[in-house]
């Protein structure tokens, strides 16, 4: 662990923790395709691709955070990691916590936003 490399509302996980957002953004995109490539062959009414929302939460989230090497749910509990996976720091002080929550806020926003606009394209889309 390095306490040197968390930088309070900017980074905090090092690259074992990115590489793990980037595995979870590939999963939640495999499985957006999925979906997506289900709803084609099943002609499945148009109430029911609403559902893709899920999966593309799930990428839209994972790649916003390898891309921004901030984890949201570190940000919210105060913590960071730079060591092995699961060793976790405390952030020391209120004012480092403060900034993390506002950018696991942003993160969630953005890459909800994201997963929204693709959710929007694939209801409208003529299958």
């Amino acid at each position: 662990m390095s306490t040197a490399d968390y930088i309070p509302g900017t980074c905090n996980i090092g690259k074992g923790e990115i590489r793990q957002r980037q595995i979870v953004a590939l999963i939640g995109f495999a499985l957006s395709l999925a979906a997506l490539v289900t709803f084609i062959s099943t002609s499945a009414p148009r109430g029911a691709r609403l559902t893709i929302f899920i999966p593309l939460a799930v990428a839209s989230i994972g790649w916003v955070q390898s891309r921004r090497k901030f984890c949201l749910a570190y940000g919210f509990m105060g913590t960071f990691n730079f060591g092995k996976l699961g060793q976790l720091s405390k952030v020391a002080d209120s004012a480092s916590r403060a900034a993390d929550r506002k950018t696991a806020l942003s993160i969630l926003f953005q890459a909800g936003s994201y997963a929204l606009v693709a959710t929007a394209i694939v209801y409208a889309l003529p299958l």
